[in-house]
């Protein structure tokens, strides 16, 4: 009884007495981890969806002429179609093989490592696509794909990790914003390149794809003098030096006692040392619908149809009444568009949060995809039909972009804490891989079969996404990540008292550490 009493004196402190952390100022360290993160990781991601688009037609015809040295014949359509198909999908194989492989490297390498060795993949895949056609092997070209889809795997559960553990909680949608900024400026810029003007030719295609070596090689030469997670610093390698130099850097003052003692606090409440497994991630029950959460997250995010407009846009748009010179140029203001609506998002996340950003997406992109249904149906009957159909695209980029385009990302680093993490973005990288190459086998049959209603189909996954996190996802922005996790209790049916441990923990190094002997509380942690 004396014990409860004492903890209830604890845990009433007036909340006069508690400083609140100050608006959190954004360093160098911090800018410059997120930004040459990104480049040489989300940029590539996002390059990579776009800059087959602007060669299909020669890329097949460099495969007619390897096939005619080879066989002395011309190669057969159904053959060319399939080759090209291959050479599309292989990307989401390899990107899955890649996010299969995150929680082994991570716990060889570390965050910044596993990033930095992940160029290595990116440099030989720009070897062999770039000299392909040097070569007269098609093969070179599906091999390159596939790893550049690993480099992307390893890419997109990595550096949202990354982002995640070393920004403070008050920028912290923020600085996750970047991986989806960067992906959508990694589109735009293959559009660019893609166009005529610049290698959008017969005898310059290939260096579409040399220029992946640039952000690769970008990132190398600056990534290395940045910090590491502090979190994984402190939480897996036991380095407190390296943590405490690195929290330093990316909160930018020397005192940084309170987001160690937090870190620590946050490592005896899992009482493991040890990064758990996926089976033990779906075995734990207090992180169940964290994971359904991310599951149903990421599956909505590439099943809801953006990807299907990014590999067959050209088509779309051809069959939406527009000339084929022109094609090139309005797709061009598709990805202007996506990055526009992405850094948007990045500036009022942190104010909207994630929950409504997320819903409102979803919810409009079903709109959106129900009106281009409409457009496309009635193409025929009024010449000025494709302009709606062209608008409800370029809408349809913008909803995406607003929300479900990062935040998902967002939302698998921070649902987790640090031991189940890295099983986490596995489950997640693996659902949004084979999510992405589903779209794209599928749709084409689906498209064929359905015609303009295909995309309906489409409305019914943003429809329900967005009926699931209404009703589930609670808000996470500027919590720490055990008050995430205890936002999922109730749901989870596991009771507050499974977390007063790690509360008590939190409450001994405040009594430790934060409190004056006037009974002041010191300002409190920005992790």
């Amino acid at each position: 009884m004396e014990e409860k009493t004492k903890h209830e004196e604890k845990s009433h402190i007036d909340s006069s007495d508690v400083k609140a952390p100050p608006k959190q100022r954004l360093t160098v360290s911090l800018i410059s981890a997120a930004f040459f993160g990104s480049v040489g990781s989300s940029f590539l991601y996002g390059y990579n969806l776009s800059v087959v688009n602007a060669p299909a037609s020669f890329i097949k015809s460099f495969y007619n002429r390897t096939w005619i040295d080879r066989y002395d014949e011309p190669i057969g359509e159904d053959t060319v179609t399939l080759l090209w198909s291959v050479t599309v999908s292989v990307f989401a194989i390899g990107g899955l093989m890649g996010a299969l492989t995150v929680s082994f490297l991570i716990k060889v390498l570390g965050r910044k490592g596993t990033l930095l060795a992940n160029n290595a993949l990116a440099l030989i895949a720009a070897l062999l696509l770039a000299l392909g056609e040097t070569a007269r092997s098609f093969e070179m070209l599906i091999i390159g794909r596939f790893i550049i889809g690993m480099d992307s795997g390893v890419a997109l559960s990595v550096l949202p990790m990354y982002l995640g553990e070393i920004s403070p909680r008050q920028v912290r949608g923020s600085i996750g914003q970047f991986h989806a900024i960067f992906i959508c400026l990694g589109v735009f810029i293959g559009q660019v390149l893609g166009l005529p003007e610049i290698f959008g030719q017969e005898d310059r295609w290939n260096f579409l794809f040399a220029f992946l070596a640039f952000p690769a090689l970008l990132q190398l030469c600056v990534l290395p003098f940045l910090p590491e997670s502090p979190r994984f610093l402190l939480m897996e390698r036991r380095d407190e030096v390296a943590a405490k130099k690195a929290f330093q850097a990316f909160l930018g003052r020397t005192d940084v006692s309170r987001e160690l003692d937090e870190v620590h606090a946050e490592s005896r409440a899992q009482n493991t040392q040890r990064t758990a497994s996926v089976l033990e991630l779906f075995r734990k029950r207090s992180l169940r619908w964290q994971l359904i959460t991310v599951i149903v997250v990421m599956s909505c995010y590439q099943l809801c149809g953006l990807n299907a407009i990014w590999y067959y846009t050209n088509g779309i748009f051809e069959k939406a009444g527009f000339k084929k010179a022109l094609i090139p140029y309005i797709t061009l203001s598709t990805g202007g568009i996506e990055t526009l609506a992405a850094i948007i998002s990045g500036l009022v996340i942190e104010k909207i949060g994630r929950r409504p950003l997320l819903i409102f997406g979803f919810s409009a992109m079903a709109v959106f995809f129900s009106l281009l249904t409409v457009f496309l149906h009635f193409q025929d009957s009024f010449s000025w039909m494709p302009c709606l159909s062209f608008t409800s695209i370029l809408l349809l980029i913008a909803s995406f972009c607003s929300g479900p385009g990062g935040v998902p990302f967002v939302l698998t680093g921070e649902l987790f804490e640090q031991s189940y993490r890295p099983a986490a973005f596995m489950v997640a990288g693996t659902v949004n891989w084979l999510s992405n190459f589903a779209v794209g086998l599928l749709f084409p049959f689906i498209q064929e079969a359905l015609q303009t209603f295909a995309f309906l189909l489409f409305v019914v996954v943003c429809a329900a996404g967005a009926v699931y996190l209404l009703v589930v996802l609670p808000e996470t922005k500027n919590k720490t990540f055990v008050e995430i996790s205890q936002s999922f209790s109730k749901i989870n049916g596991v009771a507050d008292q499974v977390h007063e441990g790690e509360m008590q923990d939190v409450l001994e190094l405040t009594d430790a550490n934060g409190l004056k002997s006037g009974g002041d509380v010191e300002m409190e942690s920005c992790f």
